[in-house]
């Protein structure tokens, strides 16, 4: 019983010495995919950074200030479909739920499953729209373009808003950060945009329709590109801690298998004993 025992020991040690690196080569190969992306997002996102500032620069030259009144909240938070990249989508989530927590009048636009996972057991009732399939190919500007104009056709109104997404900053850092989001109104009623000429109601709506779409490109191409780090950098990680576990289960693997050995040679020893004792 004891060496039915030891082998089946040895044969569960080694199908989980299998599967770790089965995932070790997983791991290693979606690092190598998420590098390629990452070099990728990172070339894109310096051609998408004018769209974010130029218009920030707008709004900060303009004096653009949040509407007064009590029409509630609007956050456009930025995410994907996509996990296995750290606490990409979580640190979203966690400042969503603090918000709302904050201000129950507040109507959520997610960009992305992964935040609607989080969000939608306990705030479903403040989740306004979900945009999904995103993440899985580079966004371009018609993307954002089209997620603008469902957010103004659904008839969302809103005193204050900002977009949430994560920033990237390094390889292996990213800072989740939020942009201020103005509806119409704001914009026209700004202090200073009289000094502009030729602007009708017209103008200004066109503006703001592409102003909003061009933070969203932007807000998109800057999380996707800390999302590919992200998951590079937590690959790695799985990586090298598969390798670690590989080592121990193979050390243990081998010490089971000495035991399993010198059990059976000590009983055919003792065996061989007890018979030359009796005869």
């Amino acid at each position: 019983s004891q060496q039915v025992r030891g082998m089946a020991t040895l044969k569960m040690i080694s199908i989980r010495l299998k599967s770790v690196k089965n995932i070790q080569k997983i791991t290693q190969s979606m690092k190598m995919v998420s590098a390629a992306k990452y070099t990728k997002a990172e070339r894109e996102l310096k051609l998408a950074r004018p769209y974010g500032i130029g218009a920030q620069e707008f709004y900060k030259k303009a004096e653009v200030k949040d509407e007064e009144g009590e029409k509630g909240q609007l956050i456009i938070a930025v995410s994907s479909d996509r996990g296995l990249c750290g606490a990409v989508h979580s640190s979203i989530g966690r400042i969503v739920k603090t918000d709302i927590a904050a201000n129950p009048n507040t109507k959520v636009v997610i960009v992305g499953d992964k935040v609607r996972n989080i969000l939608q057991r306990l705030y479903a009732k403040n989740i306004a729209m979900v945009v999904t399939e995103v993440g899985r190919k580079p966004a371009v500007f018609g993307d954002a373009a089209l997620v603008a104009q469902s957010i103004i056709n659904s008839g969302i109104e809103f005193s204050k808003g900002k977009i949430l997404f994560n920033a990237f900053r390094t390889v292996v850092s990213f800072r989740t950060t939020e942009m201020p989001l103005y509806s119409q109104n704001a914009v026209a009623n700004a202090s200073k945009l009289p000094v502009y000429d030729s602007l009708d109601s017209d103008v200004i709506q066109s503006y703001t329709e592409f102003s909003q779409a061009s933070l969203l490109f932007y807000s998109m191409k800057e999380n996707a590109t800390s999302e590919q780090s992200s998951r590079m950098t937590a690959m790695d990680n799985a990586s090298k801690n598969a390798g670690e576990m590989i080592d121990k289960l193979t050390m243990t693997f081998n010490r089971t298998r000495q035991a399993v050995i010198t059990r059976e040679l000590i009983e055919i020893i003792s065996g061989a004993a007890a018979l030359e004792t009796k005869n």
